[in-house]
């Protein structure tokens, strides 16, 4: 039995569309479907050690905002019971339903442990909905979950989508789907990035990087 030229084409259009297809589902960007929200300065609160200048444990430079902090340093305000900080707190996109979204570049170089680089802060109970900490290099789910291994001292992009309304959380590393998992609840929520000391287990000195802060809406 003969078989067409015309089939032999259509079957190769076929593959061709079904491998395009698959490619563009495996790689879509995380950001895709999603509005970009106008990020200005007046979005952008610091939080630091409250008897410290801010000039002492944050700087930014050609776009890259570093920020560090101590174990030892004093929480952020007096009488708080927090442990030692120094982050960007977003301001004006606090939210408690929908699709939202942050995305950041984010460098910790090696020593530093045992310290949340981004959170997302507030839940139906709880202080925080979700915490990524780095421990020895490798970024967690609190102190649980391993999300990717190996990351000190090089720059990492990080986006986190939180669905209220489906209760899930899901974290990408370098436009890859590393991690889904429940979230804590709804409740007045925001997001934030820098350093926040662990309450056990944190390096005497701790730090982060990050550019390219932006938050999405769905």
């Amino acid at each position: 039995m003969k078989t067409s030229c015309n089939h032999y084409s259509s079957l190769l259009l076929i593959f061709v569309s079904i491998t395009t297809n698959l490619y563009q589902f495996c790689y879509a960007d995380p950001t895709d479907g999603f509005t970009l929200l106008p990020l200005t300065d007046h979005n952008i609160k610091l939080q630091k050690p409250y008897n410290e200048p801010l000039d002492d444990r944050y700087s930014y430079d050609d776009g890259v905002r570093r920020l560090w902090v101590y174990t030892n340093d004093k929480p952020f305000q007096k009488g708080s019971g927090t442990r030692p900080r120094t982050e960007v707190r977003i301001k004006g996109y606090d939210y408690s339903s929908g699709i939202w979204q942050f995305e950041g570049h984010a460098y910790v170089p090696k020593g530093t442990s045992g310290v949340t680089i981004m959170q997302i802060h507030g839940a139906r109970q709880g202080a925080t909905t979700l915490q990524l900490r780095i421990y020895n290099g490798d970024l967690k789910y609190y102190k649980f979950d391993v999300i990717e291994k190996n990351l000190y001292d090089k720059w990492f992009r990080v986006n986190v989508i939180h669905n209220v309304d489906e209760g899930e959380l899901t974290v990408f590393i370098n436009g890859v789907k590393k991690y889904v998992k429940n979230d804590q609840g709804p409740g007045d929520l925001y997001f934030k990035c820098g350093v926040y000391a662990a309450p056990a287990g944190s390096s005497n000195y701790m730090e982060s990087r990050w550019k390219g802060i932006k938050i999405y809406k769905k």
